[in-house]
């Protein structure tokens, strides 16, 4: 399955559509006003499915996901130099991304889950999620949208 995740131009807010590869908006993504990224998560059908929160007051970006409203784990950066390094307390999942921190892969033991990349020359972020089971789309979606919240949290 692949998705298209495209950062709204003219957004108050965290505002994305998240597209399938038809172009058919499979997601939408709401940020709400909060100390922190605050992203809501809603399915093609206007339900809120998902949640990515901000834990504010930390040394370090972390960012705790929930499906519904039950806390399924979290993502945090770890202190790097050079690196970006992200872990996943979610599935046994962990993240291998390159240095421009626009290429990732997210993966399960040795197997790659999904491979995300950032398309250049667009107006706004825009990421293809390339994911090899349906079923891990939505977990696929919090673990980019928290890295691009802590990305724009640098760029601020």
């Amino acid at each position: 399955m692949k998705l298209l995740f495209r950062q709204r131009i003219f957004s108050w807010l965290d505002s994305y559509d998240i597209y399938d590869e038809n172009q058919n908006v499979v997601y939408s993504v709401k940020g709400k006003i909060s100390f922190g990224h605050c992203l809501y998560i809603y399915d093609n059908y206007h339900n809120h499915i998902g949640t990515i929160k901000e834990e504010v007051l930390r040394l370090l970006p972390r960012f705790r996901m929930y499906i519904n409203d039950q806390y399924i784990g979290e993502i945090y950066k770890d202190l790097t130099i050079f690196k970006p390094q992200y872990h996943i307390e979610c599935n046994g999942w962990r993240i291998q991304g390159n240095i421009w921190e626009w290429d990732y892969n997210v993966i399960n033991h040795n197997q790659i889950i999904a491979t995300i990349s950032k398309e250049l020359f667009h107006l706004s972020d825009t990421y293809v999620l390339d994911i090899l089971n349906d079923q891990d789309a939505l977990y696929v979606l919090m673990i980019v949208l928290a890295i691009d919240a802590e990305k724009c949290s640098r760029h601020d």
